[in-house]
């Protein structure tokens, strides 16, 4: 059985999807950009601050499905620019502490309302 995840606390949806489902034990986070919950407006400036935003984003979505980030067992991350690299990875490594999930980044040629990062994620519930 699925079950669809949604929360305030994150960007609702911008198109036909969930912002995660979860299939038994396993969360699918859809990917998260650097949008504003409250507002729904792009956040602006340098690519730490983005990253940042997605990041928490995703937290509250992870949340929402009663995971946290040393549930995520594997992220992707779409970058605008992969010049934009060290400085996404150096603040996805403080969100993630000592957890380490699997992971790709890859350049992509464009991303939902131009923003300059997207990360999504794919975590396993403890059982309860």
């Amino acid at each position: 059985m699925l079950r669809s995840v949604s929360t305030p606390d994150a960007p609702a949806a911008i198109g036909p999807y969930s912002q995660a489902v979860i299939a038994g034990d396993t969360v699918y986070c859809s990917g998260q950009i650097p949008m504003d919950p409250a507002t729904g407006a792009v956040i602006d400036g340098p690519i730490g601050v983005q990253t940042q935003r997605a990041l928490d984003n995703l937290g509250a979505v992870l949340a929402a499905a009663g995971c946290g980030v040393h549930d995520v067992v594997k992220c992707t991350v779409y970058l605008a620019d992969m010049g934009d690299f060290s400085a996404v990875n150096e603040v996805y490594a403080a969100f993630f502490g000592t957890a380490r999930p699997a992971r790709a980044a890859v350049e992509v040629a464009g991303l939902p309302r131009g923003v300059s990062v997207e990360i999504d994620a794919i975590a396993v519930r403890s059982p309860s």
